[in-house]
């Protein structure tokens, strides 16, 4: 089923598959839904799927308004509303997580469980190269990408292609600004997997930190994991920041952790 939901001046599109407990997924920065096709069949057996296209990604046209964590967020707590929904699991890949982080944060009561793959809590957490491409993402970069599949995916389903120089630049102003989440990561209380990949875009020790900020790492586990935080953490070998969202190896994680109890 696919549909648009009238969200805080945006016509917010998402596509539902599956029946059962309700999970909301969030794609990448510059993509679209499109981008977890690959592992939602899988997250879909015996789940509702949720995909939402953000705002200026995929369906989902641009309005007047910046590119922010904050308002992306009050984008899915409005369509969690809408689709009267009492609370979901939620799950994001690297823009779409720091989404799904906010929202946990700005929305608590409405989330169940929480998936973050791939996004730092600081921006500092990013590789310094990360950081300067990110900075380099001007309408000339916006003119190179249109080789790239990202940009042909983009083409054919947004409702404007032509504004795809107005959506890298947006992001770019969005990731370019400093933020730390530090203080807010640590008062979350509810369940949070953070997935990782061995050779992600976010340095080790930011993942660690990240960890310990949700109560993790603090002692041994104990032979009958009485010691064990409510929290995990996956890091998932043989991948990247680029491929884990079609890791069957993180369907795996994210299916153990949204059923345990």
């Amino acid at each position: 089923m696919t549909g648009y939901a009238d969200v805080n001046g945006l016509r917010l599109y998402y596509e539902a598959s599956g029946v059962g407990e309700p999970l909301i997924l969030l794609h990448g920065g510059l993509g679209s839904t499109a981008m977890s096709s690959e592992i939602r069949p899988l997250l879909a057996e015996g789940r509702r799927v949720i995909a939402v296209d953000l705002q200026g990604h995929g369906r989902t046209a641009d309005v007047e308004r910046p590119i922010s964590y904050l308002t992306m967020a009050d984008d899915i707590s409005t369509l969690i509303g809408h689709l009267r929904l009492e609370k979901a699991d939620v799950m994001g890949y690297s823009l779409g997580a720091g989404v799904a982080l906010r929202l946990a944060i700005q929305h608590p009561s409405l989330v169940r469980k929480l998936v973050i793959v791939s996004t730092p809590f600081r921006r500092d957490g990013w590789y310094p190269e990360i950081l300067d491409a990110i900075s380099q993402m001007d309408e000339r970069a916006a003119e190179r990408m249109m080789h790239s599949p990202l940009y042909q995916q983009y083409a054919r389903v947004a409702p404007h292609p032509e504004k795809w120089p107005v959506l890298v630049t947006k992001l770019r102003d969005m990731l370019g600004k400093d933020y730390d989440w530090s203080a807010e990561v640590a008062a979350i209380r509810l369940p949070v997997l953070l997935a990782f990949a061995d050779a992600d875009s976010i340095h080790p020790e930011h993942i660690v930190e990240f960890f310990e900020l949700l109560g993790g790492g603090q002692r041994d586990g104990g032979w009958d994991g009485s010691g064990r935080p409510a929290s995990r953490l996956a890091i998932l070998p043989g991948l990247t920041h680029y491929n884990i969202i079609s890791s069957r190896a993180l369907v795996e994680a994210v299916r153990a952790f949204l059923e345990a109890t």
